[in-house]
């Protein structure tokens, strides 16, 4: 089973052909794809291909299946005896993407 790491968002993720993964909010295409171009290591059949730091000529494909917002996260801060309190809530916008090739 052929595998790539790619960057993305700031984050790597571990990709393989089929799979549906939700990486940060990007803009696709017109038509719908994404093609990620820093790809830091691909796997082919036990024949493992290393960047430095990034794999040349190499790209994966994918296509959008959606884009939406998470669930939201409560951050609330607190000093006992000082009548300190704060809350915020922040949804992280993403995109779904499902991977149609690796090259």
């Amino acid at each position: 089973m052929a595998f790539a790491i790619v960057k993305t968002g700031g984050k790597q993720y571990k990709v393989a052909v089929g799979e549906k993964l939700k990486i940060e909010k990007i803009v696709p295409e017109a038509d719908g794809s994404v093609i990620f171009k820093e790809v830091l290591l691909t796997e082919d059949g036990g024949k493992v291909i290393v960047g430095t730091p990034l794999v040349t000529g190499a790209t994966v494909t994918a296509k959008l299946v959606g884009q939406g917002r998470a669930r939201k996260v409560i951050v609330f801060k607190y000093h006992s005896k000082a009548r300190y309190k704060k809350k915020k809530g922040h949804r992280q916008e993403f995109t779904e993407v499902e991977i149609t090739g690796i090259k």
